[in-house]
């Protein structure tokens, strides 16, 4: 079964990814892609992000934002 994401608006309204992604057939595949394209996914609309295998939910919703704190 495929792993995809589901892109969001904070209020969980669904948008168009700024990057395309395709779908993934494991679980690490899904994750690493999403570590390495979230700040252009930021930047292109989307607030949070949702996992799924196939129609099934998996985590989500996962803030984009990340930790905002500086040190």
């Amino acid at each position: 079964m495929a792993w995809m994401w589901r892109f969001e608006k904070a209020d969980g309204t669904e948008v168009e990814p700024a990057v395309q992604p395709e779908e993934f057939t494991t679980q690490g595949d899904a994750e690493s892609w999403i570590g390495e394209v979230w700040k252009d996914l930021l930047e292109g609309g989307a607030d949070q992000v949702e996992l799924y295998e196939g129609d099934q939910k998996v985590y989500g919703p996962m803030s984009l934002h990340g930790d905002t704190t500086e040190v």
